[in-house]
């Protein structure tokens, strides 16, 4: 979903579409709440396309993919660079080489990297979990909650849009640690640490139970 939520003046934009026209550097104007002939044009053209094509092709048989993607590119050919729009009485062809053509970008020299944003909470132990690996953040941040975004290589974290760290993405089974990667080998006698959670659901502070933190017997 590309809008999270509607609004008039400030629309909420899925993270990861925002990242992505972020990095192109594009912007995203939705469709009015409640405006369906704002997307009316897009829709339109994208019918009449439809139409156009499967109109030629419905009585063809194709035996393989391969022949269905060559019959459609060469339809697509003749609808853009052959047929007017009736309207204006040019290609659109010529309309994309005399309007869009000199208006773009050159494209970024780093290609787009897909992430994932997820929101976490710093444990005692300064880490947060991401698909079962610990990542590490200052002290400070204890406790503190953050915003994680990962790729395939790398994890990012942020606290209310600050950078604090940054690791190397960590690949394996997926099965818990009581030892988490980027622990400081003085403080990995803390690892296994818990907060113990209240039936109704506090937890108990370590400075007012002695038993709510208690070391993993592992």
């Amino acid at each position: 979903m590309a809008v999270i939520k509607a609004c008039l003046y400030d629309p909420q934009i899925n993270r990861r579409y925002a990242d992505m026209a972020a990095h192109y550097g594009i912007a995203i104007v939705p469709a009015r709440p409640r405006r369906l002939r704002d997307k009316a044009k897009v829709e339109q053209a994208v019918l009449m396309v439809e139409r156009w094509l499967l109109g030629r092709l419905r009585h063809r048989t194709f035996y393989s993919l391969a022949e269905v993607n060559a019959a459609t590119a060469e339809l697509l050919t003749r609808l853009n660079e052959e047929r007017p729009i009736r309207r204006l009485g040019v290609t659109r062809r010529k309309l994309l080489q005399e309007i869009d053509r000199p208006a773009l970008k050159a494209l970024p020299e780093s290609p787009y990297v897909f992430a994932e944003w997820r929101i976490c909470r710093v444990s005692i132990n300064y880490h947060v979990e991401v698909e079962a690996h610990y990542y590490s953040v200052p002290h400070r941040f204890v406790r503190a909650e953050v915003e994680v975004r990962f790729t395939a290589r790398t994890v990012e974290i942020f606290h209310k849009g600050e950078w604090i760290a940054a690791h190397q993405r960590m690949s394996g089974n997926h099965k818990h640690t009581t030892v988490p990667e980027h622990m400081a080998s003085s403080h990995r006698r803390y690892a296994g640490w818990t907060i113990e959670r209240h039936p109704q659901g506090r937890h108990h502070d370590r400075a007012s139970h002695r038993g709510a933190m208690r070391p993993d017997p592992r």
